[in-house]
This record gives C-alpha cells, sequence and structure tokens, in this order.
C-alpha cells in the first residue's frame, strides 16, 4: 500500500467581516497631527470537512489622537484551505503559520482600501513572521501547562 502525497491548495479567500469606526467624525479629519496607530493580529483555524480547513486572520488597526480615536478598522480575512495526507503534527504549522501567510496580502490591502475610502491616508501594514508568533505561543503553551498551579486551601 503506498502512501498518498500531501497535498496543499487554496479553495477560496474571502472577507468574513470587515467594520469600520469613525467614532469622532467629522472633527477627526480637522486634525493635523499624525496618529499613533495600533496593530492587533489573531488567527483561527479549524476543520470544516474532511481535509478542509477554514482559517481567519483578523486584523485591528485603531489610530489615536491621544485618547480620541481616529478610527479603527477590523478586518476578517477568511480562507478555506485542502490539506490532506499531513500528519496531525504537521496540521498545526500549516494552520498557524502557511494559512495566514497567504491571508496577509489580501488583510492588508482591505485594511489599506477601507482606511483611505474613509478619507484617511492608507495604512500600509508591515510584513508579519507568523512563524516567530507561533513559536512564541507553543513557548508560552508549554511555560502556561509546566507551572504549577496554585490551590487555595480553606
Amino acid at each position: 500500500m503506498s502512501e498518498q502525497q500531501p497535498t496543499f491548495s487554496i479553495d477560496k479567500i474571502y472577507i468574513k467581516d470587515l467594520s469600520l469606526e469613525l467614532p469622532n467624525a467629522p472633527q477627526c479629519f480637522l486634525e493635523r497631527e499624525q496618529p499613533q496607530v495600533e496593530v492587533q493580529l489573531r488567527t483561527a483555524g479549524a476543520a470544516v470537512g474532511e481535509g478542509v480547513f477554514n482559517v481567519v486572520l483578523t486584523v485591528t488597526v485603531t489610530a489615536k489622537l491621544g485618547d480620541k480615536t481616529q478610527f479603527l478598522v477590523e478586518a476578517a480575512q477568511g480562507g478555506i484551505f485542502q490539506i490532506r495526507n499531513v500528519p496531525e503534527a504537521d496540521l498545526g504549522p500549516i494552520v498557524a503559520i502557511a494559512c495566514p501567510n497567504i491571508l496577509f496580502p489580501y488583510a492588508r490591502e482591505t485594511v489599506s482600501d477601507c482606511v483611505s475610502r474613509a478619507g484617511f491616508p492608507p495604512v500600509i501594514l508591515q510584513p508579519v513572521n507568523f512563524e516567530a508568533l507561533y513559536q512564541q505561543q507553543m513557548a508560552a503553551a508549554q511555560q502556561a501547562a509546566a507551572t504549577p498551579h496554585e490551590i487555595p486551601v480553606q
């Protein structure tokens, strides 16, 4: 019996959710200072069928001047991927690293387009090292598992 070759393919890339908030409009357009921009990333992946995975990369960009928010954009970029004949141990890195790497340029374009359509200069997101983020998450999970939990005694 011969083993089948591992396969990886993209079935669909889509925008799952997109929101834009301008809580201080129209006053925010009168400001001339550069806002502080904060970027947060989240990824989630789950099997939706035999060898079929849905992965969502959520990018949240918040621009603030002091304590006032100029804009907040959240884009959830989704993808449906065929991942077959891959050892179980290798699925985690594929879903957490390879898939977000494919989705990131789409999310980056979505965020930039949304911000510029709102009347602001486009936000160009810097490249992200999803492998380093995955390794940090795994190290944190191992450390949390290794740390003894205190049980209060009454």
